[in-house]
C-alpha cells in the first residue's frame, strides 16, 4: 500500500463519520416534549402524567415538560393536542371525559374523536372515591341516600367538570338512589377539593389520589369507590355497587398526538411507553395513587374508546345530563 492509499485508508472512517455526526437524530425523541395536560395542575390525572413524563424523560435523556391546558371538562386542551403540528413536539393526554363522555354528553365538540387525533397507548386506570365533608351527618352510603331523601334539593356534589367522570358518578348515583342533589361544576379537581374541603359543597366523587389524600388528612370522610372491585389501598372502603348493583365507574387516562403523526414515529412512542409501564418504580408510584398502570397497542386504545363511548351513551342520556 503507498503512503497516499495509508493516508486514505486512514482518513475514511473519520470522513464517514462526519455526515452523521452533523446531521440530528432522526429517532423520536429528538429535543424537548411538551405534554398537554387537560385538566389543572395538583389533581389526580395531572399527577400520573407528571409520573409519567418523569419516567420517559429518565428512559429517552429528553426533556418532557408537561403543559396544562385546562377548561370545559378537558375539551380546550384536547381540542390544543388536535390542533397541534404532527410533528412529535406536542402530544397529551387521552382522557375518558372529553374522549368517551363527550361524544355523548355535548351535542358539538370542537373536534372529532374518530378524525382527529392519533392514539398511542392507555397508562393508567383507577375508580373514583365518594368522599363528603365531615360535617354530612353520614357516615355509609346508605344514611347519605336517606340524608338527601329527606332533604331534596338540599346538598350539591362538586366535580372537576361538566362531563368527567366525577360528574357522571355523581349523576349516576342521583339517579340510580333517585336523589335531588345540585351539582356545581368547577374547572378541575383542584378547585373543586377546596371547595369541598371548606363546606361550600357536600361530597364529591373525586378520582382516588386526591380524595384519599383528604381522607388520610382528616379533611373528608370516603364513603365507597366506584370500581368493580374495593381499593387495595383502602380496603375497608365499600363499592357502590354493593348499595347500588349495576354502580360502576372508572377513570382512564392515555397518550395520543394529532392526527397524521408518523408510523415510525407512533411505534416508537409505543415502545417506550410500554417501558415506562413496565418499570418497578413507576408502577409502584402509580399503586400509590391507586391507579392500575394500563399499557395498549395503539389500535387497542382506539377501539377501547369506541367500546368506551358506546357504554357510557345510555348512562349518560338516562341522567339527562346532555349538554346543548
Amino acid at each position: 500500500m503507498t503512503l497516499i492509499s495509508r493516508r486514505l485508508a486512514i482518513a475514511t472512517p473519520a470522513l464517514l463519520a462526519w455526515p452523521a455526526l452533523a446531521q440530528p437524530r432522526a429517532e423520536w425523541p429528538n429535543g424537548t416534549i411538551r405534554f398537554l395536560g387537560i385538566f389543572p395542575p395538583g389533581g389526580g390525572t395531572d399527577i400520573l402524567s407528571r409520573i409519567w413524563c418523569q419516567k420517559m424523560a429518565e428512559i429517552t435523556g429528553e426533556q418532557f415538560v408537561v403543559e396544562n391546558r385546562a377548561g370545559a371538562a378537558g375539551n380546550i386542551g384536547t381540542e390544543a393536542i388536535a390542533r397541534s403540528a404532527p410533528d412529535g413536539r406536542t402530544i397529551g393526554l387521552a382522557s375518558v371525559a372529553p374522549l368517551a363522555i363527550g361524544p355523548t354528553l355535548y351535542r358539538r365538540l370542537p373536534f372529532d374523536v374518530n378524525r382527529d387525533f392519533t392514539y398511542v397507548s392507555g397508562l393508567w386506570q383507577l375508580p373514583n372515591m365518594l368522599a363528603i365533608h365531615p360535617d354530612v351527618p353520614a357516615r355509609t352510603v346508605p344514611e347519605l341516600i336517606a340524608l338527601a331523601k329527606a332533604n331534596p334539593g338540599k346538598y350539591a356534589y362538586a366535580s372537576s367538570g361538566s362531563g368527567t367522570t366525577v360528574h357522571l358518578s355523581g349523576a349516576m348515583f342521583t339517579t340510580l338512589a333517585g336523589l335531588d342533589l345540585v351539582h356545581v361544576p368547577y374547572r378541575g379537581g383542584a378547585p373543586a377539593n377546596i371547595d369541598l374541603i371548606a363546606g361550600r359543597v357536600h361530597m364529591m366523587f373525586d378520582n382516588i389520589p386526591q380524595a384519599l389524600a383528604n381522607v388520610r388528612d382528616g379533611k373528608l370522610r370516603a364513603l365507597a369507590v366506584t370500581g368493580a372491585e374495593r381499593s387495595p389501598l383502602a380496603p375497608e372502603v365499600p363499592t357502590m355497587a354493593e348499595f347500588l348493583p349495576g354502580f360502576e365507574i372508572t377513570s382512564w387516562g392515555g397518550v395520543m398526538g394529532p392526527a397524521g403523526l408518523p408510523a415510525a414515529m407512533v411505534q416508537r412512542l409505543s415502545a417506550l411507553t410500554r417501558q415506562s409501564l413496565e418499570a418497578p418504580d413507576l408502577i409502584a408510584r402509580y399503586r400509590e395513587n391507586g391507579a392500575t398502570p394500563w399499557f395498549t397497542t395503539p389500535e387497542g386504545l382506539a377501539q377501547f374508546r369506541a367500546a368506551n363511548e358506546a357504554a357510557f351513551a345510555p348512562v349518560i342520556r338516562a341522567s339527562g345530563a346532555v349538554v346543548e
